[in-house]
């Protein structure tokens, strides 16, 4: 487990450094192999490639490596579970993001459970504890916010190795991985206004998912700095019925000629969808041709977005780089013993995608 290097001392003598290998990541990026394909590998052997196996042993020999995973699982007691946990699974964004993190834990010889909180705070509760006696290696928490009892979610973090996803609650677990909702918004706001008209920004009044007031903020910030008039137009509804409660206000906002600008940007996909719904069945034509009466952008790049009448302009998730990077740290947490040496928050930008909408 050591790394012997030859320094040239400065009377020209040779001295032989020491550099003890502490991890499976370090061993990984010595080796020249990705770090799930050698926790594969220790996992099970056969399950990678003659030629990479190769690769390994001759690595492991090389540097003398052992890994501790093993023997520190033992010591705590622990299994190959990793919990997966999320607010409202049937929000095709968060299926897409779990699709690819369960994918990821499985070729790296974990064993994924997946949870929903349904929303509900006592059941966010229930699915901690309960998580607790499958004795997990770790777990990845896409936490409710806001409707979470922090004291909760602090002491579950204080028991369980817990990388935190999608909605942060400062603090708490040992790292954050989400998008960067100012990119988000201030792509989309600073293209309508670039090609038209200013958008008023179209969200739920009391938002069910925390990222909607980080989202609101940025709007505001956006339009202060380009020095244009900001417009909240909140809608009433709560849950995660989003389609329903857009089309729902966008019926009520259309009946009553109230938009102040003919360029609306909805705080997230699924209330778009809703809206474009509405004006459909109000006869209000979407998009950039003559003849068109509105223009309307969104936020995630829902999986079914380019899938609407007209398809919808949005700025889009880094949906595999998210993922990715919330498996890798929470690897990198296991094996470091359940702790880091500091909280890590990262923050991926998002990525404008024009269509027909606006």
């Amino acid at each position: 487990m050591f790394l012997l290097r030859r320094v040239c001392r400065p009377d020209g003598r040779l001295r032989l450094i020491v550099n003890k290998i502490r991890n499976m990541e370090e061993f990984a990026s010595l080796s020249g192999i990705s770090r799930p394909t050698v926790s594969k590998y220790f996992n099970d052997p056969s399950s990678v490639r003659q030629s990479t196996r190769d690769r390994i042993e001759e690595a492991l020999e090389r540097y003398d490596y052992r890994p501790n995973i093993y023997a520190m699982n033992q010591n705590r007691r622990l299994t190959k579970n990793i919990g997966i946990v999320v607010p409202y699974l049937a929000d095709p964004f968060f299926a897409e993001i779990v699709r690819v993190i369960e994918r990821r834990c499985i070729d790296a010889g974990f064993s994924p459970s997946l949870f929903s909180s349904h929303g509900e705070q006592a059941l966010e509760i229930g699915i901690l504890d309960n998580l607790r006696s499958l004795k997990p290696a770790g777990v990845l928490l896409a936490p409710l916010g806001r409707l979470s009892d922090k004291s909760a979610i602090e002491s579950f973090c204080r028991d369980v190795p817990t990388v935190l996803f999608d909605s942060n609650i400062e603090g708490m677990g040992e790292a954050f991985v989400g998008s960067d909702n100012y990119s988000f918004v201030s792509q989309t706001v600073e293209y309508l206004h670039r090609t038209g008209e200013p958008p008023c920004f179209f969200e739920m009044r009391n938002p069910a998912n925390p990222n909607a007031n980080k989202r609101r903020k940025a709007y505001l910030s956006m339009m202060e700095k380009l020095g244009l008039e900001p417009h909240i137009i909140p809608v009433e509804g709560s849950g995660w019925r989003f389609e329903e409660i857009g089309r729902l206000g966008g019926l009520k906002v259309l009946e009553a000629g109230s938009l102040p600008t003919n360029t609306v940007l909805c705080s997230n996909d699924r209330l778009a969808i809703g809206f474009l719904s509405a004006c459909y069945e109000k006869g209000v034509k979407v998009g950039r041709d003559k003849g068109c009466s509105l223009r309307v952008a969104s936020h995630d790049d829902h999986p079914f977005s380019r899938f609407t009448c007209p398809s919808l302009t949005t700025a889009a998730h880094d949906y595999t780089a998210v993922s990715d990077h919330a498996v890798e740290t929470l690897f990198r947490l296991i094996e470091s013993g359940g702790t880091l040496e500091t909280r890590q928050e990262s923050l991926f930008p998002a990525r404008l995608i024009m269509r027909d909408s606006a």
